[in-house]
Order: C-alpha cells, then sequence, then structure tokens
C-alpha cells in the first residue's frame, strides 16, 4: 500500500475564510492548521498570494464507539467558517460523528502585577501583601490561541460528509448518509431532523446522501445531493421535515453511454451553490454540471473532466477509484469553476471563453514564480511531446479537495499530503 494512503498528514479539506485571508486545512490525523496571507505579498506590485502558517492544533482525536465496537477516526472531513463578528475567527470541523466550534484569537499583551498572584499564576499568601498596585499591560509575543467553544455530538448514527453555516450566521446544518440535522450554534445537546430518506425496511436502501448545502442569501433553502445523481431543493418554509423537495434536479441519461458502471460514475461526489446564488455546479465522476436553480430538467453546462477514463472504468472499479469523492468550487466571481483528477491534475474552466485548463500540482514544479504548463492526455495513437499517456497516469495521486479566493485568483490544491497555492499571472 502506498506510504502516503496510510500518512496521517494527508490533507482531508481546505477552506478559505469570507474575506481570504485565512486558509484552513484539515487532515487524516485530526489536526487543523490555519494559514494566513502574508500582508507584504499583498501589498506588492504585482500581488503574490503568499500564506504562512498561522495557526495548528489538534480537532478531533480517534475515539472508539463500544456500542458498536467501532473505531472512529479523528480525520477531518469538513471545515466552515463563520462570519467574522468581532477580532477572534470561528469556524466548525467535523469528523465522521462529531462537529466541533473553534474560536480561534490572538494575544499580544499580557497583565503583569497581580496583587494576589505571582506572574507564574501561584496564589500569594494575603499575609505578605503590604501594598496594592495597578496591574500593567504589557507587549508580549504574539500568540494565536485555538479554543473549543462547542461540541456537537451524538446526533449522526452515519458519517457526516457535510456541515453548512446558514446566511443567517445562527444556525447550520449536518448531513450523513441519509440525514441532515438543523443545529443552532449556541445550542449543542439538540439537533432538528429536516431530512430522513432512511427506508423503514433497510433492505429496500437505494440511495445515500452525498453532500448537503445551505443557500448562500436564502436563509430557508437547501440543496442536497444523492448517489442516484440527482439534487433536490428543500424549502424550510414549506413543512419542517423537508422529505418533499421542492425542486429535483436530474439529467436523463444518454441511452448510447449506458453501462455497468452507469450507475456508479452517475452519482454525485459534491455540490456547490454560486456566489451569487443563481446557480449551482455538481461533481460525478467524469464531469461537472452547472445548473441554474430556476431549470430542472437539466444542466445549462457540462464540462467533462476526464473523458478519456471512461474505457478506463473496469480497472478504476477493480482499483476502488471509481468511488473517489472528488469536490468542486466556484471562484469568486462565479465565471469559472475549478475540480481535481487524477496525476496531481487539477482542472479549470472558464465559463464565459469555455476554455479550459489542466494544471498539474506537482514537486517539481513547486518553486514560486514558476509557470505552470497546461498539460494534455491522449488516448491511443501517437503521442505529442508534450502529451501524457492515459496509460501513463497514477492513480495514486488525486487531486480531490481544492479551494478559491473569494476575491483573487488566488486556489488552493491539496494533493496527497503538499498544500500548493497558484496565482494567476494577471
Amino acid at each position: 500500500m502506498d506510504y502516503a494512503e496510510t500518512s496521517t498528514d494527508i490533507i482531508s479539506c481546505v477552506e478559505f475564510n469570507h474575506d481570504g485571508d485565512l486558509l484552513a486545512t484539515g487532515d487524516k490525523g485530526g489536526r487543523v492548521v490555519i494559514f494566513q496571507g502574508d500582508p507584504n505579498s499583498k501589498n506588492s506590485i504585482p500581488r503574490r498570494g503568499e500564506y504562512n502558517v498561522y495557526s495548528t492544533f489538534q480537532s478531533h482525536e480517534p475515539e472508539f464507539d463500544y456500542l458498536k465496537s467501532l473505531e472512529i477516526e479523528e480525520k477531518i472531513n469538513k471545515i466552515r467558517w463563520l462570519k467574522r463578528k468581532n477580532p477572534a475567527h470561528f469556524l466548525l470541523s467535523t469528523n465522521d460523528k462529531t462537529i466541533k466550534l473553534w474560536k480561534v484569537s490572538e494575544r499580544d499583551k499580557k497583565v503583569e502585577g497581580y496583587n494576589t498572584k505571582e506572574e507564574n499564576g501561584a496564589i500569594r499568601d494575603p499575609a505578605c501583601i503590604t501594598s496594592l498596585r495597578v496591574p500593567t499591560i504589557k507587549p508580549m509575543e504574539l500568540m494565536v490561541e485555538a479554543s473549543p467553544r462547542r461540541i456537537f455530538a451524538n446526533a449522526h448514527t452515519y458519517h457526516i460528509n457535510s456541515i453548512s453555516v446558514n446566511s443567517d450566521q445562527e444556525t447550520y446544518l449536518s448531513a450523513d448518509d441519509l440525514r441532515i440535522n438543523l443545529w443552532h450554534l449556541e445550542i449543542t445537546d439538540q439537533s432538528f431532523n429536516i431530512v430522513d430518506i432512511k427506508p423503514t425496511n433497510m433492505e429496500e436502501l437505494t440511495e445515500v446522501i452525498t453532500a448537503a448545502e445551505f443557500h448562500p442569501a436564502e436563509c430557508n433553502v437547501l440543496v442536497y445531493s444523492s448517489s442516484k445523481g440527482t439534487i433536490r431543493l428543500c424549502d424550510m418554509r414549506s413543512a419542517a421535515l423537508c422529505d418533499q423537495h421542492s425542486k429535483l434536479f436530474e439529467e436523463p441519461e444518454d441511452p448510447t453511454n449506458r453501462s455497468f458502471f452507469s450507475e456508479i460514475i452517475s452519482s454525485i461526489s459534491d455540490v456547490k451553490l454560486s456566489n451569487s446564488g443563481r446557480y449551482m455546479i455538481s461533481r460525478d465522476y467524469l464531469s461537472v454540471k452547472v445548473w441554474d436553480l430556476q431549470m430542472e430538467t437539466k444542466p445549462i453546462e457540462c464540462y467533462p473532466v476526464h473523458e478519456y477514463l471512461r474505457s478506463k472504468l473496469c480497472s478504476l472499479y477493480e482499483n476502488d477509484c471509481i468511488f473517489d469523492k472528488f469536490e468542486c468550487c466556484w471562484s469568486g466571481n462565479d465565471s469559472a469553476i475549478m475540480t481535481g483528477s487524477y496525476n496531481n491534475f487539477f482542472r479549470v474552466f472558464d465559463r464565459t471563453t469555455k476554455r479550459d485548463l489542466t494544471l498539474e500540482a506537482a514537486r517539481d514544479i513547486a518553486k514560486p514564480k514558476t509557470l505552470l504548463k497546461p498539460r494534455k492526455v491522449c488516448t491511443g495513437g501517437k503521442r505529442k511531446k508534450d502529451e501524457i499517456s492515459v496509460d501513463c497516469l497514477d492513480f495514486n495521486k488525486k487531486i480531490l479537495h481544492t479551494a478559491w479566493h473569494p476575491s483573487e485568483n488566488v486556489v488552493a490544491v491539496a494533493a496527497t499530503n503538499n498544500l500548493f497555492l497558484f496565482q494567476d499571472k494577471l
């Protein structure tokens, strides 16, 4: 087995905060690392999108469920930032079972000259206190502290695959294979079940929930995708339990492409609403589709990510790669889409010009200011000089997690246990 596959350093999620100044990554070992934009690189001309480590903390520990004799991995499945309301930052992180709300704050001053205790915190004998003094505030080296403020546990029977903060910034959802729960950020001991697709008889189970997200502006609207290739839009105003969806987005299957693998590759691994709230993208195994929320019948755009793998589905099934869950993301102005592929390739699609790029996140090009060369994959026949053959692709190197800066052309790409930051040369 590939060493990287067992390593705790494998990055399992990447997320910019709302102004793009901070970038958080979670990994298989339950750690969260936060990077901060370098102020010098922001003010330089041309601007350079450089980030430095800001804070690292252990978010989740491995646990054991004694009732079910199951180990619960510490791996961070998702991180979501809350909008900033004061000098501190807040983020939610989750593993398979437990969601935590973390506060990340800075301390650059300390209090000296206490009356009742020593500087090391030891309590002084009141008999020794002869005079009262006013404590003074002294500058100290900057410390970034992460502290858990809330722990939301015991609400999911199955593995949590999504969390999403509502636009009201008071509630959030968490989704597992069969249910979606609604939480209030202040209340840890109860959540409200808003979607439940669990059949009475589990033998009749035909689909699972794969991703869920709140609308960016309408706090009553959420969408969730399924392993059957459908996306359901629910309106919490129409009913408390959203088992009856308001809209169902589904593209009828092209009979010419019908194969043994059709159902597996039509499963949607990620769904993301656009920043404007008008569109959404869904990622299945071979493509990214753009949907208009006003039109359920078919997507308005479809971008093939790695169509050349269609002939390789049999071996991808045998090595389990066909079950890989690729994420997708929007650029800040919704004009471009990014998602990952194999061989450390990631794809960028420009919706305006319909141009698409295949770029590689690799160690040997990871020198600052290196220009990325677009990569091309050829299928059969003669291979041109700068092309790579589909048979030479490395399926152990996969880019599942990517993030786009909310206002600049800076992207973060997680390649196994390396985080790459790329910036548009413009």
